[in-house]
């Protein structure tokens, strides 16, 4: 697996389904997986290193969008003749079939009786949207047919919410298949690919998403500035494309939601009247109701996410929207204003883009990734009750609190403590950080005087009295 940085233990859960198959330890002889994550993010490559690895007969099969069923029968047929490993993949050749249960159930007696093999179909959701008899034709076919078999099937998809919806109460393939999700590569794997410190690791990780083509294209070594030079340079490099490909998959018609996730990503309201208010600048104003709707889709794709204070108050009118992904609120603030000027070659204006808006874009931006690897390090023997992590704001939205930490959420009944983040480049967390901290947290519902004060620096620590400080190599930690 030379290369293969981050995807060990996905790797190795695909090999332990197999052993499975392989040592008879099922109820049924095949097992299924439906692995899902969002687009660019890996899922075909890792699918195909496991089976070019696994030694064991394979076929891999891709949907495309918008293919007639029975145009998608018919190349699955050559796939399976032509590009399969399956020692019977020659009984296919010349092979019709009017259904996709009578196309399987051949395929079920072509497969290795004697030896586990695998079947993959990437891109489920397209055959779904094609043929709406299909998610009913799998279930048919893996009953009666394939599941017999000493078979992985694994189906992959990027619509995440029609391959959620798949393994759901009432639907064909309910409880038939094992789910995996796969994620970006951490910011720990990050660091592995970039070979940077740590703060300029995590730096990376806020440009990337740790999606691996765009990490892969980053040098070992390679500053942030080097790198964005490089990528700014080429308008195919995969920091500049893989926004646009992702999005125009995502919202092929739908116009008004995509405009709202710009106005998130891109501009960073995050209130619901104030992308309201935003989006009517432009233009006609978009109703309350539509906007929900917009917002509804967006979080449904996994784009959007819907946070609110965490304290011992609900809170739900205070609610705040962000991007979900790093990559695409990086893409969506300084890629996307910039493709003009990079389709004439013009890197020089992108870097003076970003060099403008950098620092305070980032001090913001490294605040879920700061939440998300505390919450990974906790709960803790130093606070065995916190197991739920966030941020605090008022209405004004003054004061604010970076880091929260309850025993739950989304309203808690004890707040385990409170914390500051200070992202700057060369100035260290100070006394005055921690005092000025120690004030505002007494706003914060369910925080007395004797809640502890926690710290997080990129630069180092000159506060005292501060229960627990973190820095850039201790948060890495958390996804190792």
């Amino acid at each position: 697996m030379s290369g293969f940085v981050g995807r060990e233990r996905e790797l190795a859960s695909l090999a332990g389904l197999l052993d499975e198959i392989r040592a008879g330890r099922t109820d049924e002889r095949g097992r299924a997986l439906l692995l899902r994550g969002r687009r660019r993010v890996g899922k075909s490559r890792l699918v195909e290193e496991f089976c070019e690895g696994a030694g064991v007969p394979w076929v891999y099969f891709t949907a495309t969008a918008g293919e007639s069923a029975a145009r998608e029968r018919e190349e699955f047929v050559r796939v399976v003749v032509e590009e399969s490993t399956l020692p019977e993949r020659e009984e296919f050749r010349g092979l019709t079939s009017p259904s996709w249960v009578g196309l399987l159930r051949q395929l079920a007696a072509a497969l290795p009786a004697d030896q586990p093999s695998i079947m993959v179909i990437d891109e489920v959701p397209h055959l779904v949207a094609g043929d709406p008899a299909f998610e009913g034709a799998l279930q048919t076919a893996w009953d009666r047919y394939l599941s017999r078999r000493p078979v992985l099937l694994i189906g992959v998809g990027s619509d995440l919410s029609m391959m959620t919806m798949m393994t759901e109460y009432g639907r064909p393939f309910h409880q038939r298949a094992t789910e995996m999700v796969l994620a970006p590569l951490s910011p720990a794997a990050v660091q592995e690919l970039t070979s940077l410190p740590p703060a300029d690791a995590i730096d990376a990780y806020l440009i990337t998403g740790g999606l691996p083509l765009v990490c892969r294209q980053w040098l070992p070594g390679m500053t942030v500035p080097e790198f964005l030079q490089r990528s700014f340079a080429d308008p195919i490099s995969a920091l500049v494309v893989s926004g646009e490909r992702s999005l125009a998959a995502e919202f092929p018609t739908e116009l008004r939601a995509r405009k709202v996730l710009s106005i998130v990503g891109g501009e960073g309201e995050r209130t619901f009247a104030n992308i309201a208010r935003r989006y009517g600048a432009d233009g006609a104003p978009l109703a309350p109701g539509s906007l929900s709707q917009a917002l509804a889709s967006l979080i449904e794709k996994g784009l959007v996410i819907a946070e609110t204070p965490l304290s011992t108050r609900p809170a739900p009118k205070d609610k705040r929207y962000g991007v979900a992904d790093p990559y695409l609120r990086f893409w969506l603030t300084f890629v996307e204003p910039a493709l003009p000027v990079l389709e004439r070659g013009r890197a020089d204006l992108a870097m003076a883009r970003w060099e403008r808006r950098w620092h305070s874009w980032r001090g913001n931006a490294v605040e879920p990734v700061i939440r998300n690897a505390v919450a990974r390090l906790l709960p803790s023997s130093q606070w065995p009750g916190a197991v739920a992590v966030g941020a605090w704001w008022p209405r004004s939205n003054q004061p604010q609190i970076d880091l929260v930490a309850a025993d739950r959420e989304p309203v808690a009944r004890e707040v385990v403590f409170v914390g500051t983040i200070k992202w700057r480049e060369q100035s260290p967390l100070t006394g005055g950080d921690a005092a000025e901290l120690a004030r505002d947290a007494l706003a914060v519902p369910g925080v007395t005087v004797q809640t502890p004060l926690v710290g997080v620096s990129r630069s180092g620590v000159e506060a005292s009295g501060l229960a627990a400080v973190w820095q850039p190599a201790d948060l890495l930690d958390a996804w190792r």
